[in-house]
């Protein structure tokens, strides 16, 4: 007769086979998660890290004639730093097995993969992409809805192309989603503000939602005032703030005012709806230069920006003495172009809405933390990953992470706004 399969016994393999080796399970898709470098560090100001940053320089010069001889020398003006506060942003993935399904995979390491392996990769696939959309929009939504068609408790809405990422809303159905007006105000309340995801129309950009008939004649009428934004079930106010969210800043944020440090503050440059060009690009990063950039960036843009951007390059390139006509090689995983700042290299990203884009210089970006990526429970001692269900014939495996996007020099990054792709 067979033992009863434990959570220990399924701890025990799950440590063998995955505990040291989550890491490389990461998507290759995850391009901020695997750019930016994870640093662990220790919440300090009861549930925040300190991170120092420098505001302004030494001002304490002097200056003196030629002949000036022993002339009297200006007071010192320190340069300004500021503790940076951050809160971690935790998330949370619960997945299930079933008691039958672990007591077959409990047989041994080669059954135990068999039978855990879609499933570990899928919720590291998961987490990594919840993720990689709040390093890049946390805080600010998932698009914005401007129509709406549909009654009683069937709506279908349409997003604007600026706000769409097709990377963000394939293989999303079943999940839930708030919507919130540009005031900030939850549409609807309680169940009424729950909206499932039956079926996402890619081409046409639009979202086939179930909601009570409360919630969809709420939403009627929000989007019929002005277009709302969408936010995963409860992140709104509970997110990290993303890349999108620090660069456009112009108030206090992470206990520094931009109005009052100018260095605090990213850059905005617009590209008048039309298509991003080598020329758009160099102009953008031309402001982030003059604030101080001297140094290689990375510019993230949706997958049709980059084509448009591959194509300009095409047709800008030449061909030195290297060139064979016996051998011809197209296609590129990253397009690069030296700037005055250095060197561009421009990567396509499908989390990355169709009407912008984003330039920061990776060594000056960090993801801070007490967790990466673990399955590990928070605050136990041991190798606990598998619990019991309370209400249900299976087991429980989680996902956690607690950490925030942090750039240090705010000044040296760019938005581009207003891409219209062709």
């Amino acid at each position: 007769m067979a033992s009863v399969t434990s959570p220990a016994q399924l701890d025990g393999l799950f440590k063998q086979i995955y505990a040291d080796n989550i890491q490389n399970l990461i998507p290759e898709t995850a391009r901020l998660v695997k750019d930016i470098k994870f640093v662990s560090a220790d919440k300090e100001t009861g549930n925040k890290y300190n991170q120092p940053v420098v505001l302004s320089n030494e001002q304490g010069i002097s200056f003196g004639g030629a002949s000036a001889g022993a002339f009297s020398l200006n007071s010192a003006v320190a340069l300004t730093m500021k503790n940076a506060q951050l809160e971690g942003s935790q998330m949370v993935l619960r997945s299930s097995i079933s008691y039958d399904a672990a007591s077959k995979a409990s047989n041994s390491k080669k059954a135990f993969v068999r039978g855990t392996e879609f499933l570990v990769e899928n919720m590291m696939e998961s987490m990594t992409k919840f993720l990689e959309i709040a390093l890049l929009y946390g805080g600010k939504g998932t698009g914005s809805f401007n129509a709406i068609t549909g009654s009683s408790t069937a709506r279908v809405v349409t997003c604007t192309t600026a706000s769409f990422a097709a990377g963000i809303w394939s293989g999303t159905e079943n999940a839930v989603i708030n919507f919130y007006t540009a005031a900030g105000a939850l549409v609807s309340s309680g169940a009424d503000a729950d909206f499932i995801i039956t079926s996402v129309d890619i081409t046409n950009k639009k979202l086939t939602l179930e909601c009570t008939s409360g919630g969809g004649s709420a939403l009627d009428s929000a989007i019929g005032s002005a277009a709302v934004d969408s936010f995963w079930k409860g992140a709104y106010g509970n997110e990290m703030t993303g890349l999108d969210g620090i660069i456009t800043n112009a108030t206090a944020l992470f206990g520094i005012d931009a109005s009052v440090y100018s260095l605090w503050a990213g850059n905005s440059h617009a590209c008048g709806g039309a298509a991003l060009t080598l020329a758009k690009v160099l102009s953008g990063l031309s402001k982030a230069v003059e604030r101080g950039l001297n140094e290689d960036v990375y510019l993230y843009t949706n997958p049709i920006t980059w084509s448009n951007l591959n194509s300009d390059q095409a047709a800008l390139r030449s061909y030195d003495y290297s060139y064979k006509p016996a051998k011809s090689e197209a296609g590129s995983h990253a397009i690069e172009y030296h700037g005055n700042n250095g060197k561009i290299t421009v990567v396509p990203h499908n989390c990355v809405k169709e009407g912008e884009a984003f330039a920061l210089p990776l060594r000056k970006a960090r993801r801070i933390g007490s967790s990466e990526i673990t399955f590990k429970r928070p605050g136990r001692q041991g190798e606990d990953f598998f619990r019991e269900l309370s209400d249900s014939a299976g087991y429980e495996l989680r996902s956690f992470l607690d950490q925030s996007l942090f750039i240090e020099t705010p000044a040296r990054t760019v938005k581009y706004t207003g891409i219209v792709n062709s």
